[in-house]
């Protein structure tokens, strides 16, 4: 059985993650901003739970986390970039400052927490890094264009990061899930700009209103998304990207045909470009 590390594991997808893994064996190096909410979330502690206090923009924290899993399990084996939160609004609408936030933690700590815990993965020649990113990451939509950028950017690190750790033996995947019955749409997990120009009513408006209207009304089942992460891990060849839930194949089905057809359709102005 591995051990595993993992970040934002006090609710949502964390908790359902951090439950079945330690369901099937493994060893949970559980962190969040609240090492009070990991425990509540796991009230029968079990013996491989090793619940740490750690926010993901607070890099100290965070090589401290990985020293205590370290000196408690001896290893670890797979890396979890759960932490995150979302946010909505029009680009234009979007504060200088909320970007900001949001790349803080939803980019800038997915880094933070590589730097902390691949030295570890690099000396093991073993490992797997599994990043909570978004279908949103694939194919965004109006009213949430912000957000969809940050995923995006977990798309693009992702990618590199799997070239450049394969030769070492430590895998890579990103995983995209559409909507599940998380606490993702709660107050306490998104962040709402609000509508302050007229114009983007007809654009952003409707997006807007499906996500409030959608709390807790999600098709996807988060105990079943949990165990499809776990699953992948055992894989002995992981895909790079595994989507998840029914919403998340059709919206990455529909970008692909889009961009084939654009491809196609532009490709003799692509290609005239060349010498």
């Amino acid at each position: 059985m591995g051990v595993w590390f993992v970040t934002g594991a006090s609710r949502g997808l964390g908790a359902e993650i951090t439950r079945e893994a330690l369901e099937r064996g493994h060893r949970v190096i559980a962190t969040a901003r609240d090492v009070s909410a990991v425990e509540r979330a796991h009230p029968d502690r079990p013996e491989g739970l090793l619940a740490l206090r750690a926010d993901v923009t607070e890099p100290e924290q965070l090589a401290a986390a990985v020293e205590a899993g370290l000196a408690r399990f001896g290893r670890i084996d797979v890396v979890v970039n759960n932490a995150g939160y979302g946010l909505v609004g029009a680009v234009e609408e979007v504060s200088d400052q909320a970007a900001r936030d949001l790349f803080d933690v939803n980019v800038f700590g997915v880094l933070n927490t590589l730097r902390a815990t691949l030295p570890t993965l690099r000396a093991q020649r073993s490992g797997h890094v599994v990043n909570i990113g978004s279908v949103g990451g694939f194919a965004t939509a109006p009213g949430v264009g912000v957000y969809g950028a940050s995923k995006f950017a977990l798309e693009g690190i992702s990618e590199a990061l799997h070239g450049e750790l394969a030769p070492l033996g430590v895998h890579v995947t990103i995983v995209e899930p559409g909507g599940f019955r998380t606490d993702f749409l709660h107050r306490s997990s998104i962040r709402v700009e609000p509508a302050s120009i007229a114009d983007y009513t007809a654009g952003a408006g409707p997006v807007r209103e499906a996500l409030a209207a959608n709390d807790g009304r999600q098709p996807g089942d988060p105990a079943k998304a949990a165990k499809a992460v776990v699953d992948l891990t055992e894989a002995a060849q992981p895909p790079l990207r595994l989507q998840l839930g029914a919403d998340a194949v059709e919206r990455v089905e529909a970008k692909l045909d889009l961009v084939r057809r654009e491809l196609d359709q532009w490709r003799h102005e692509a290609l005239a470009t060349g010498i």
